[in-house]
């Protein structure tokens, strides 16, 4: 007699605000396995810690059941579009699961809140390539990639970027459990022609992008990318590149309708920015860490820039915590 097949259950953890789209993503793959296997073998649970609707970036709400004091997860996923820290009471929940041996999987932005409960420490990890830079400053310890998706630590630590990529991870998950040929018949089951692989980049790099029609020019660009905390001078790029700084400056001016060094200052100020707003640096470590030798010059630059000061966009960020979502917010 053949044996009934073992029930792994999944705790799916939707935080307010999440992505439906993260969401229905998870359950899509796992409902597809049922499917592919002939049984079911994968039972997902909206869960909350205190149980009831938790509303979606779009509006839309999903009931959950409050976690129970004892249950065997196979896997949790942690589905949020929010890079601050989880509430206290799901955080020593995450830490429990962790100590278990249980699979922690952050979703959209989950990552970020698995990092911050130290959860993804020496694990490589995965988030929206707009929030590597504050999560690389403020997690050292993890080693953020900009790939789509991230699967470590024997596989019982997952994390993607953005929503879309929640199919993706969750494909390879179960391809990684149920073997390679099962993730292309889901891939076939989803309607796609095929799961993402884990490195392929989220975006075109800068300096592919806007060095397009010049060769030299995307190659003082990446120079210029790689080099925000202690900025090269134009000289220095030009004779990398392997041209006299009149030939860069013409570059620039031809492509770009500006100056290497208004350009260099405008990528340092913009890493500043993305700094301020996703990072918990302090504002004189943001602007050391992008060029700028004190704290009034860094000031000056960034009011002369975007109009107002670091300070501003640093309340900006802490008035937009404070700020509840509301329904038709898009995730």
């Amino acid at each position: 007699m053949t044996p009934p097949p073992v029930l792994r259950r999944v705790a799916l953890l939707p935080q307010p605000g999440f992505s439906m789209l993260a969401l229905a993503g998870v359950l899509d793959g796992l409902a597809a396995a049922n499917e592919l296997q002939d049984e079911v073998i994968w039972r997902a649970e909206c869960l909350s810690v205190t149980g009831g609707l938790v509303m979606s970036g779009n509006g839309t709400a999903v009931q959950t059941a409050a976690l129970p004091p004892q249950a065997d997860w196979h896997a949790v996923f942690l589905v949020t579009a929010d890079t601050g820290p989880c509430e206290p009471a799901l955080a020593t929940w995450l830490k429990r699961w962790a100590a278990e041996g249980r699979v922690l999987a952050g979703i959209d932005a989950g990552a970020a809140q698995l990092a911050a409960c130290g959860l993804l420490d020496g694990q490589r990890a995965c988030a929206d390539w707009p929030l590597l830079d504050g999560l690389a400053n403020d997690h050292p310890a993890v080693a953020w990639a900009s790939g789509l998706w991230a699967i470590s630590d024997e596989g019982r630590r997952l994390s993607c970027a953005g929503a879309l990529a929640s199919v993706d991870l969750c494909g390879a998950w179960l391809a990684s459990l149920h073997g390679e040929r099962f993730g292309q018949e889901l891939a076939q089951w989803l309607g796609v022609q095929g799961l993402r692989p884990q490195d392929e980049r989220q975006r075109a790099g800068y300096s592919e992008r806007r060095g397009a029609g010049s060769p030299k020019l995307a190659e003082a660009l990446a120079l210029m990318e790689a080099n925000l905390a202690e900025p090269l001078p134009t000289e220095d790029v030009a004779q990398l590149v392997g041209v006299s700084r009149r030939q860069l400056e013409r570059l620039f001016k031809q492509h770009l309708d500006t100056l290497p060094s208004r350009h260099y200052l405008a990528l340092r100020l913009a890493r500043a920015q993305r700094l301020l707003q996703q990072s918990s640096q302090s504002i004189l470590q943001i602007g050391l860490s992008c060029g700028f030798s004190s704290g009034p010059h860094f000031s000056n630059a960034y009011k002369s820039h975007f109009g107002h000061t670091p300070r501003d966009e640093r309340s900006r960020r802490a008035q937009a915590w404070r700020t509840p979502a509301l329904p038709g917010d898009s995730a």
